[in-house]
C-alpha cells in the first residue's frame, strides 16, 4: 500500500490537464481491494497500538487492567478485547496531567498544533497534532475535497471558525490541492456575502443551516444566489443535514449549486470522511482510522445497513491515539463498492445518541424532524423542537414558520405538518406552532433545534 502522502507528489504530474482529468487523489489508496485495506489497517494498528502501550502511560495502565498485550493483536476483530475511551475519559485525563493529558503518548516538544473542542461542560479538551500529523490531516483534507470536486482552477472560500477549531486548518488541504484559498473565517452574513461578490469563489464550506441562513440574507439583499454569485459547490459538515436528500435539494435549489456531506471530529481531525460525486454517503479515510459501529447500549457491532454508534480508532495519529473512541455519533456503514470506484467504506449520518428521544417507543433524531419538515413546502425549514415529560412520558412539540407567500391557513398548515409526522414516523407532536417567516432564531454555526424541559417536568 502507499504512503498517505504520496499523492501529494504526483498531484500535478501530466500537467494541468492531466491532474483535471484524474477521478483519484491517490488512486492506489482510494480503490485498494478490501483484502488489501484490511491487511495494511491490521498492520497499523499493531503498530499503532505497540507506540500508544511504549508511550503513553494511560494506554498502557489501560490495556495492562484489560489483560491485553499489543501483540496480542492479531486481527482487527481483536480490537474488541480493548476498552473504550470516551469524550470524558479524554477530559479527565487532561485534567489529571495538565496541558496534553497521560494519553498523549509524545512529548510537549513534538507537538506543533493544538485544536480545541469545549464539549457540553465547557471545559476545552485539547487534540494534539505532531508535524507529520498535521501533514497527513491536510493530505486528507485534500483527498476528499478532490472526491468532491475541487480542482486547481476553483476558487475557495474558507467560511469556518479559525479559533481553535480543527476545521479552521482545512484550508491548508486545499492549498495544497492548489486551489485559490481565501480565509474568510466566521465573519457577519452581510461580511461574507460582501467577501462572495467580490472574490467570485466557486467552492464553500459551512454548516447546512448557515448555507440556508446565507442564501435567506442575499435573498432578502434583492440578490438571487443562484442567478447572481458563483458559488457551484458547497461543503457542509456539523450537523445530519448535508445528508438529508430534503435538506441537500432545498439548499441546491436555493444556491443552485451541488452539496456535499463531510464528517469530522475535532478529537481525530478535520474531516476524515466526505462524498464522493456520486454522493451516496460519506467515505471514510480508512487508511487513517478503523471504523466500529456498535449498539450504544451493548457494545455489540451491528450489521452494515443498521444504525448504531459510530466508534474510531486512529490507526497513524502519534501525538495522542484514540483507541476505540465513542464518538456519541449515530450512523449506519456500507462496505459495498461505491459506483465512484472507491472501496473504502461509507457511512452515513442520523444523529447524536444524546440528542435522540423515544416518543411511544419510537427512537426520533432531530434530522428525522428535519426530513418530515423539509417535505412540506409551506412552511420555511426552520424548526424548534421543545422536550417535556407528561405522566413520566417524553412528549414533544414543534414550531415551524410559514413559508411568506403561502396560501394556506396556519391552523390548516399545523394539520398537514402533524399528518406528515404520522404517516413517516407514526407518531405526531403534542402541538404545532406555526410562527411567521423569520421568527425562528438562524444560526452562524450549528443550529440549536432541541430544548429540553424534561428535567423540569
Amino acid at each position: 500500500m502507499p504512503s498517505a502522502t504520496s499523492a501529494t507528489a504526483s498531484a500535478t504530474s501530466g500537467g494541468p490537464r492531466a491532474a483535471r482529468q484524474r477521478r483519484y487523489w491517490d488512486e492506489p489508496m482510494e480503490t485498494a481491494p478490501r483484502e488489501a485495506l484490511e491487511a495494511y489497517q491490521l498492520r497499523l494498528l499493531r503498530e499503532h497500538l505497540d507506540h500508544a502501550y511504549r508511550n503513553s502511560p494511560y494506554y498502557r495502565r489501560s490495556l495492562d487492567a484489560a489483560h491485553v498485550s499489543p501483540g496480542e493483536v492479531r486481527a482487527l476483530d481483536d480490537l474488541a478485547r480493548l476498552p473504550f475511551i470516551s469524550k470524558t475519559v479524554l477530559r479527565d485525563r487532561q485534567i489529571a496531567a495538565p496541558l496534553l493529558g497521560d494519553m498523549a503518548a509524545v512529548p510537549e516538544r513534538e507537538v506543533v498544533y493544538v485544536s480545541a473542542s469545549s464539549g457540553s461542560t465547557g471545559v476545552p479538551t485539547l487534540s494534539p497534532f505532531t508535524a507529520t500529523d498535521f501533514d497527513e490531516f491536510q493530505e486528507v483534507q485534500s483527498r476528499l475535497f478532490w472526491a468532491a470536486g475541487m480542482r486547481a482552477e476553483d476558487r475557495y472560500l474558507h467560511a469556518l471558525n479559525f479559533t481553535l477549531f480543527v476545521g479552521g486548518p482545512d484550508v491548508i488541504g486545499a492549498q495544497r490541492l492548489g486551489a485559490l484559498c481565501i480565509w474568510a473565517g466566521t465573519v457577519p452574513a452581510d461580511r461574507l456575502l460582501l467577501l462572495v461578490q467580490q472574490f467570485q469563489p466557486t467552492v464553500t464550506w459551512t454548516t447546512p443551516s448557515y448555507a440556508w441562513y446565507l442564501g435567506e440574507v442575499a435573498r432578502a439583499a434583492g440578490i438571487d444566489p443562484a442567478r447572481d454569485l458563483s458559488i457551484r459547490r458547497i461543503i457542509v459538515a456539523g450537523e445530519p443535514g448535508g445528508s438529508i436528500p430534503a435538506t441537500r435539494r432545498a439548499i441546491e435549489a436555493l444556491w443552485g449549486a451541488e452539496l456535499f456531506d463531510f464528517y469530522g471530529i475535532s478529537d481525530v481531525f478535520g474531516a476524515s470522511a466526505g462524498m464522493c460525486e456520486e454522493r451516496d454517503g460519506l467515505h471514510v479515510a480508512e487508511d487513517h482510522q478503523l471504523v466500529e459501529v456498535l449498539d450504544p447500549a451493548t457494545g455489540i457491532a451491528v450489521a452494515d445497513g443498521d444504525p448504531g454508534e459510530l466508534v474510531l480508532t486512529t490507526l497513524r495519529k502519534r501525538a495522542r491515539p484514540m483507541i476505540r473512541f465513542r464518538t456519541g455519533d449515530v450512523v449506519t456503514r456500507d462496505r459495498s463498492p461505491c459506483r465512484c470506484g472507491r472501496t473504502h467504506a461509507r457511512i452515513r449520518i442520523h444523529g447524536r445518541t444524546d440528542d435522540m428521544f423515544i416518543v411511544n417507543g419510537v427512537n426520533v433524531f432531530p434530522s428525522d424532524v428535519e426530513v418530515v419538515v423539509r417535505s412540506i413546502e409551506d412552511v420555511t425549514g426552520e424548526y424548534r423542537i421543545t422536550l417535556y415529560r407528561e405522566q413520566h412520558l417524553t412528549r414533544f412539540e414543534l414550531e415551524v414558520e410559514h413559508r411568506r407567500g403561502s396560501s394556506i391557513s396556519e391552523s390548516a398548515l399545523a394539520e398537514a405538518v402533524g399528518d406528515a409526522f404520522k404517516a413517516r414516523l407514526g407518531l405526531t407532536p403534542r402541538n404545532v406552532t406555526v410562527l411567521e417567516d423569520g421568527s425562528l432564531p438562524r444560526a452562524v454555526h450549528k443550529a440549536k433545534r432541541v430544548i429540553d424541559r424534561r428535567e423540569n417536568g
